[in-house]
């Protein structure tokens, strides 16, 4: 497993963090129709083109893993963060949860038919997150389906903007600019859900949603 400061890091605040986390995110698509629906969307993807196994990268305390599973999905959930795991397999004791970092995927190459990442890419430094779309691209079968979700930068020629997160130092992306990259690991961006920030939004960030298939 590749190991480094920022995964470390990011792994000891998130273990600090999960408790609350858990707490304030159990709900998270209850008041969400657009994310229920790319979620949809990326399910009917993932059926027609094998349905294969779906694995939920930094699931966190698990409750998209678990809505992946009632949309009929063969899912599981892998995170950096050993007490988000723990509380992803008490909560959801059906559904299998593993530690793992998606730098090194302990998943074997073209099993999988669909790859989530929801806002899991946003704490990977900028020259690290190939290494990243990499293991995506490794792990998917041939027409499997990436959907990666991320905060937007807001200037293209500054594609990659830093930005105070409240557990740990995070990243924006210019959605053009990801796009490109993940062209470069062999995943052509298929469609692109875009959310302006409302008004009770802590931050005033677009939230970008890629749905991608392996060639």
């Amino acid at each position: 497993m590749v190991e480094h400061d920022a995964l470390s890091a990011t792994r000891e605040a998130y273990d600090a963090a999960a408790p609350t986390y858990a707490r304030l995110f159990r709900d998270t698509l209850r008041d969400s129709p657009l994310d229920r629906a790319i979620l949809g969307a990326f399910a009917e993807a993932v059926r027609a083109s094998g349905d294969g196994q779906v694995a939920d990268l930094g699931c966190g305390p698990g409750p998209v893993t678990a809505y992946l599973d009632e949309l009929g999905l063969a899912a599981f959930g892998v995170d950096a963060s050993p007490v988000m795991i723990k509380l992803a397999r008490q909560a959801y004791p059906d559904l299998r949860f593993d530690v793992g970092s998606m730098a090194a995927l302990n998943i074997a190459d073209g099993v999988l038919g669909g790859v989530l990442s929801r806002w899991s890419i946003i704490h990977t430094p900028p020259k690290e997150l190939p290494i990243i779309l990499a293991e995506f691209h490794r792990v998917l079968a041939p027409g499997g389906h990436l959907l990666v979700g991320f905060s937007a930068s807001d200037d293209p020629s500054h594609p990659t903007q830093v930005f105070d997160h409240t557990v740990a130092p995070a990243y924006r992306w210019w959605p053009d600019h990801l796009a490109a990259m993940l062209r470069k690991s062999g995943l052509a961006e298929v469609a692109r859900m875009v959310r302006e920030p409302q008004p009770t939004d802590r931050r005033q960030f677009q939230e970008i949603q890629l749905l991608a298939r392996k060639a």
